[in-house]
C-alpha cells in the first residue's frame, strides 16, 4: 500500500517540478516569434488599405502555435494570458519598432508600415505569407 502512494507522490513531484521549470511563454522563441509574425501582419493589414490579410492562413498559424504551446505544456489560459496582456502587447510593439528600424523604417512615419508590408510580401517572409497586396 505504501509503495503505490510513494510512486504517485514521486510522479506528482516530477510533474510539479516540470511545470515550475517552464519558462514564460514569451521566452519560448518558436512561440514568441510566431505570435510576433501574426501581430505584425495584423498591424499591417489594419493600417494599409492596399494590403489584406490571408485570414485562413492566419487562423491556421494561430492554431498551429496553440497546439505547439500545448505540446510544450502550456495551457490555453496561459496562452490567452500572453495574448491579452497589455504588457506583452507593448513588448511586441517594441520588437516591431526595432525590426522596422533595422530595415530603415519608422513605425510612426506615415506609409512605412505599408512599405514594410510590401517588402515582406515581396520577400515571401513569414509575415508576408500572411498578407496579400490588393
Amino acid at each position: 500500500m505504501l509503495k503505490p502512494i510513494l510512486t504517485i507522490a514521486a510522479s506528482l513531484a516530477v510533474a510539479a517540478s516540470t511545470a515550475a521549470a517552464k519558462p514564460p511563454l514569451r521566452e519560448v522563441p518558436e512561440i514568441a516569434d510566431g505570435i510576433f509574425t501574426i501581430v505584425v501582419a495584423n498591424e499591417i493589414r489594419k493600417n494599409c488599405d492596399d494590403i489584406d490579410g490571408r485570414l485562413f492562413k492566419g487562423i491556421g498559424e494561430i492554431r498551429r502555435l496553440r497546439a505547439r504551446a500545448n505540446e510544450l505544456g502550456y495551457s490555453d489560459s496561459e496562452i490567452r494570458a500572453v495574448l491579452d496582456s497589455d504588457v506583452e502587447k507593448e513588448r511586441f510593439r517594441d520588437r516591431g519598432r526595432k525590426y522596422m528600424a533595422e530595415l530603415g523604417l519608422n513605425y510612426d512615419k506615415p506609409g512605412d508600415l505599408c512599405r514594410l508590408g510590401r517588402l515582406e510580401i515581396s520577400n515571401n517572409s513569414a509575415i508576408g505569407a500572411l498578407l496579400r497586396a490588393n
